[in-house]
């Protein structure tokens, strides 16, 4: 059985997945990592897509991201995203990043007509 860790995905509404996990797939801005147990510390800025995580029972679950960014550290993992909505499948995680991204462009125009 593969050595686990723990991650958590937040937002500022809600924690949005935790739990032990055997791997985490997430782009960040200079590309897309793969991570284990045991990995390298490192910080990177999310970019928006997709992030899979494969959990201790074996379950896969995908979320899409909009921005944020990801710590690794001490074999725990935390993304802290802006917006985050868990899917069925890659598309759709790229599908809802990318209406999550036009979501924040719209508030942001709102705001600037104020």
């Amino acid at each position: 059985m593969a050595k686990t860790f723990q991650v958590d995905v937040v937002s500022p509404e809600a924690t949005v997945w935790s739990g032990q996990a055997t791997i985490v797939v997430a782009r960040t801005l200079e590309g897309e990592l793969g991570i284990m147990a045991d990995h390298e510390p490192l910080m990177g800025a999310l970019a928006t897509g997709p992030v899979e995580i494969e959990a201790e029972s074996g379950e896969r679950t995908t979320i899409g991201v909009h921005g944020g960014f990801i710590q690794v550290l001490d074999n725990q993992v935390t993304l802290i995203t802006d917006r985050a909505r868990v899917t069925e499948t890659h598309a759709e995680a790229s599908e809802a990043a990318r209406e999550l991204a036009e979501v924040e462009a719209a508030e942001a125009e709102l705001a600037d007509e104020t």
